[in-house]
């Protein structure tokens, strides 16, 4: 598996194309809710297993900290390492960028995954399109 940065509009498609399987598809996210007004400033990744898309997300800065967002893996490829790829590829550029903190909002479920990556929760449970979420911040 391997990660880049969309840079064509196809790549930026295909982001959407997977994005919309899994948070539209499998979360039930209304669709209005899934693409925003943040698409064009935000720099999208897409991870590849082979030569196919399998993972999505997107890195922007907030506040002077980095901010991942909308970090997901098709279903065939969860626990395999696919997630860690992906966080790990928009953290470097993060670090290239010398921001001093990664943040994200992580749904509640996924919780776990992002403290192994070495994440630290640093809000209360809040909803994001009716799916709970916390805010969790890793220094770089």
């Amino acid at each position: 598996m391997h990660t880049k940065i969309a840079s064509t509009e196809e790549q930026l498609q295909e982001v959407f194309s997977i994005r919309k399987t899994v948070f539209v598809g499998e979360q039930n996210v209304p669709p209005e809710d899934e693409i925003d007004q943040y698409e064009e400033e935000s720099t999208h990744f897409l991870l590849y297993d082979e030569d196919q898309p399998v993972g999505a997300g997107r890195f922007r800065i907030v506040d002077g900290k980095g901010k991942a967002e909308r970090i997901c893996i098709l279903s065939s490829l969860r626990g395999r390492g696919a997630g860690r790829k992906i966080m790990k590829a928009i953290e470097e550029y993060a670090r290239e960028m010398t921001l001093p903190v990664l943040k994200l909002n992580a749904q509640s479920q996924a919780i776990p995954f992002y403290e192994k990556l070495g994440y630290e929760i640093v809000s209360d449970e809040f909803l994001d399109a009716g799916i709970p979420h916390r805010t969790m911040e890793k220094a770089l």
